[in-house]
């Protein structure tokens, strides 16, 4: 059974099992994190899409790590005006395992 969940703007396809980086969501190394926007559920043939959302269906997680990601070099650059920006990001996001999928 799988899942299209929705989190930090973005939307991500979970079954039991997986692991995932998401935005930082609260929460400690450990707790368990339940998802109330649920797009789609599909257990074989039997799919359940949402409109938005499907009342009831929730999926279950256990946060593993916060950490950050890998460093993006940003640059700006005009030539022939000796005008360089550069410039690093690292975006922030929690890893997460989900546990289990209920429909509603």
């Amino acid at each position: 059974m799988h899942a299209v969940i929705k989190t930090g703007g973005k939307q991500y396809r979970v079954a039991a099992g997986d692991k995932l980086n998401v935005e930082t969501l609260t929460g400690d190394v450990g707790a368990e994190i339940q998802f109330d926007q649920v797009l789609m559920v599909s257990d074989g043939d039997d799919v359940a899409v949402g409109a938005p959302f499907i009342t009831g269906a929730t999926v279950t997680a256990k946060v593993v790590e916060h950490g950050r990601g890998e460093k993006i070099h940003i640059i700006k650059f005009k030539r022939r005006k000796h005008y360089t920006r550069r410039m690093g990001h690292r975006q922030n996001y929690t890893r997460v395992e989900i546990t289990g999928v209920q429909k509603g």
